[in-house]
Order: structure tokens, then C-alpha cells, then sequence
């Protein structure tokens, strides 16, 4: 079994196995024809449940002719272009070699001794993003799994730097269509049930900071402590941008700590054409991206920055084994001094050779093609009486429902909806999302793909539109 180990002596077999792996997925890719097979979990669960996995094959090749059967043939893959459901982008190539290279050589960034130069690597590129942001000279930051971490950690170090021992008394406060995250980092830090403060948002799905500053006033009038705000650069459900600036000025009159979730918009850090749209995030005391999201990584690949990296001391314990408190003085760079994870992947790799293959006015090239597409996208929505779409897009979401002319009934236009989704998911011809807005049933399209063309999002609309009126055909046949 020593043959495996991946050494000196098994080099030539390393390349020869992973060689054949990348031509099979390069096979695929060429010659998929859509995102997805439509295959049921009915119809997939029992090719997997008849793997003996204590009967090892002893063969790649007879091991990737079995994976193709109960993965790569029914994938979802995300770099069609019709596929346009959840934020997940196309990834670019030098971050694909980027992880090739981070797997086999298996770095661990808790310490110096275990990473060397990944470690300098991942501060460089810290250091590269909160330049992009503007947190000043004192900011900071490491790498993490995801947004839902980064937002954990921001509101940790906030929870920290309230200075206060009843957690009972905080408060969090963010917009209704913040991420889900927000709530569940409360209850993990162990804030009260009524912690987080649902601010309502304006008609484009932007925090409304008349409310917030009401709802900031009667925190102080009630003797409770604000925590934090989290403002967002980019909402999951709609691409919204909350007033930064304005939540800035708030935060600043209060003593609240500024939080931006940016984990879809930090494209935006890197655009040629739409920067302004995050104006004001370099006011923020912590903020979250995702570079997985909208500069075109493989998963995983994000960040927590901070203004004042002192902040991250909130985050620091001390192990004898791994990084002894002497470290510090001997200056010693150790990432795990700031990050809530300790054995984690050299991540940032990725980054880096993004970065240096194509430079960052490649990304932000890209991220702007998606913005123009949404935009364009909107357009057709807009002037097609099939459909009524919700808000002009600020980044690359477009949320929409079909609205059949012969049908006035609200829940029946849902079915029809949902039908539909689910309809064009089981073709495998396109995948989109869904959501609800005012508790009725939406579709959504995030567009993530610039070989995603307008003429992929009229298809896509017209096979949504002969969905939900084949579903109304058939309700009728059933009601008759």
C-alpha cells in the first residue's frame, strides 16, 4: 500500500493517475451539452448504495470509469451557461492549477512550520484586499472556509468589543433580506433569541437607514448595547447594496461596529466600470468576500478583513505544541494566531495565481460582464408581459415569477412557478433558483457566467413560460 503514498519514489504515478483524471473531466467538460442530466435521487441512490467501499478496485482507471457512472455523468455543472441558479461561479483556470498544485503539496496554514511561504502568500494577498477595500494601514485578515465563517468571526470580534458581560442586552441589527448567517452566528455566540433586529428594506431591497437609526435610538433608550449593523454588498436573494455611506455615519454617531457582508459583491472590489456601487465599504470595522462568488475560484476561497488587526486578538489562544505565546516575540508568523480554524488549506494559492496570470482587471473584466449581462437580462424581463420582475439589478441577480394571462389566483401563479423550476431541473436544459418575496413564490437567475448570453436568458425564459402554462393545461384538464 506504500505505493500510494504520494513521495519521491511514486512521482511518476502521481502524474500518470492525476493526468488521467484531468483528461476525464476535460472530456466532460467539452462535451457537455447542458447543466445537468435531470437524473432523481431515486434514480442515482441505488448505483451509490451498491458500492462496497471494504472491495476496493486496486485500478484508477476502472475507479474513474466507476466515478463517471455515479458523478461526472450527473453533475451539476456550473460552467454552462445555462446553468443561472445559486451563487456558483465558472472557475478560472490558473486557479484550477492553483488547487492542483495546494492539494498534493498539502500545506496546513495554522503555522510557520507547517506553510513558510503559503503563509506569507496568504498575508500578501490580506494585505492586496483590504488595500482594494481602503481599511487603512492597520487592517488585517485571514482566509476562510466561507462567508457564514467570515460573518461568524466579524460578530464575534463585535460581540468582543462591546465589553459587555450580558450577552442578553446585544444587539444585531441587519436588513430582512440579509443572509441567514446573521441569525446563526447569534445563536452560536450565544446572544438572545430577539439579538438580531430585522431593519425593513426600500423598494430596491436596500436597508432602510431611517429605520435603522429608529431602531439604534431605541436600543440606547432602552438601555441595551448595539453590537454591531450588518450592512450587505450584495444580497443573496436580489444583489442588493445597502446605503453604506449612510450606515457608516450611524455607526460612527453610536459607536456600533460596521460590518459588510460583501461575500457576492466584492467583485465589485475589482471592477473597471461599477467600483462606486460599494462606496463606502472602506468605513466598515470588519467585512466578509467571497472570492469563490465573483472572482471566479473554486470553492473554497473567502476572507474575514479587519480595520484594526488588534481585533483579531479576540480570535488568539496558545498551545504549547503548535503555537506557544514565545512565538509572538520571536515574531513568528502564525495564521492560526487570528483564525477560528487551525489545520486549513493553503486557499489563498488560488488567489495568487489568479492574480498573477491574469491580474486583477481580468477578474474585475469579468465580474463586469455579468453585471451587464443582469442589466441586459432585466431589459427582457421588463418588456415581457409573461413576466413581472422585482427590482433593477444592482450586481448579477435577476428574481422574476411568470404571470400566465389567464390565471388572477396568487397561489395557483406559485404552483405554476414552481412547477416550472422544477419542470426545467428535471429537463437538465437549464437550472435556475427560487425564492419568495412578499410570501409568494419567485424564480431567480444569478449570473455568474460571461459566456452566459442574452439569448441563453430568453430560452431560458421562453422553457420557464411553456412550463408554467403546460402546468395550468394540465390543472385545467384535472379541474374539468
Amino acid at each position: 500500500m506504500r505505493s500510494h503514498l504520494l513521495n519521491d519514489t511514486t512521482a511518476e504515478q502521481y502524474r500518470r493517475s492525476v493526468t488521467e483524471g484531468v483528461e476525464r473531466v476535460a472530456a466532460k467538460i467539452a462535451t457537455t451539452d447542458r447543466p445537468f442530466t435531470g437524473v432523481t435521487v431515486d434514480a442515482l441512490s441505488p448505483r451509490i448504495d451498491e458500492i462496497d467501499l471494504d472491495r476496493p478496485l486496486h485500478d484508477t482507471t476502472a475507479v474513474l470509469d466507476e466515478l463517471e457512472d455515479v458523478y461526472l455523468r450527473d453533475a451539476v455543472y456550473f460552467h454552462h451557461p445555462r446553468y443561472l441558479a445559486h451563487l456558483n461561479c465558472p472557475v478560472v483556470i490558473p486557479a484550477v492549477l492553483g488547487e492542483a498544485v495546494l492539494s498534493a503539496v498539502n500545506s496546513s496554514l495554522d503555522t510557520w512550520d507547517q506553510s513558510a511561504g503559503g503563509t506569507l502568500i496568504e498575508r500578501k494577498l490580506i494585505d492586496w484586499t483590504t488595500a482594494r477595500i481602503g481599511l487603512g494601514p492597520a487592517a488585517d485578515g485571514v482566509f476562510t472556509s466561507g462567508g457564514t465563517q467570515s460573518n461568524l468571526q466579524a460578530l464575534l470580534l463585535a460581540r468582543e468589543e462591546a465589553k459587555t458581560e450580558d450577552f442578553a442586552d446585544l444587539r444585531v441589527f441587519a436588513s430582512e433580506v440579509s443572509h441567514f448567517s446573521v441569525k446563526k452566528s447569534a445563536k452560536l455566540l450565544g446572544l438572545g433569541p430577539d439579538a438580531v433586529v430585522s431593519i425593513p428594506v426600500d423598494h430596491d431591497k436596500r436597508m432602510q437607514t431611517v429605520a435603522l437609526a429608529r431602531e439604534l435610538e431605541r436600543c440606547a433608550a432602552d438601555g441595551l448595547v448595539p453590537m454591531a449593523v450588518v450592512a450587505t454588498g450584495g444580497t443573496t436573494d436580489f444583489g442588493s447594496i445597502d446605503p453604506l455611506p449612510e450606515i457608516a455615519e450611524l455607526c460612527e454617531r453610536y459607536g456600533v461596529w460596521m460590518h459588510v457582508d460583501a461575500a457576492y459583491g466584492c467583485g465589485l472590489l475589482a471592477s473597471l466600470k461599477y467600483r462606486d456601487r460599494i462606496e463606502g465599504i472602506e468605513r466598515a470595522d470588519s467585512v466578509t468576500v467571497d472570492y469563490h462568488k465573483s472572482f471566479f475560484q473554486p470553492v473554497s476561497s473567502s476572507a474575514v478583513l479587519v480595520r484594526d488587526a488588534a481585533t483579531l486578538r479576540h480570535a488568539t489562544y496558545h498551545a504549547e505544541y503548535l503555537n506557544p505565546r514565545r512565538m509572538v516575540q520571536e515574531r513568528i508568523p502564525n495564521q492560526v494566531d487570528k483564525s477560528l480554524q487551525t489545520t486549513r488549506r493553503f486557499d489563498a494559492l488560488k488567489l495568487w495565481m489568479t492574480l498573477r496570470v491574469m491580474g486583477a482587471d481580468g477578474i474585475g473584466e469579468l465580474f463586469d460582464e455579468v453585471c451587464d449581462l443582469a442589466a441586459e437580462g432585466w431589459k427582457l424581463l421588463a418588456a415581457d408581459p409573461r413576466f413581472d420582475v422585482v427590482v433593477k439589478p444592482s450586481l448579477s441577480t435577476l428574481v422574476f415569477r411568470c404571470i400566465p394571462a389567464a390565471v388572477t389566483d396568487p397561489a395557483e401563479i406559485d404552483r405554476a412557478n414552481l412547477y416550472a423550476r422544477k419542470a426545467l431541473f428535471a429537463s437538465g436544459d437549464a437550472v435556475v433558483a427560487g425564492t419568495k418575496v412578499a410570501g409568494r413564490h419567485y424564480l431567480k437567475f444569478t449570473l455568474l457566467n460571461p459566456e452566459t448570453t442574452t439569448a441563453d436568458i430568453a430560452a431560458v425564459l421562453d422553457l420557464i413560460a411553456g412550463h408554467a402554462e403546460q402546468y395550468l393545461g394540465e390543472s385545467l384538464d384535472r379541474a374539468s
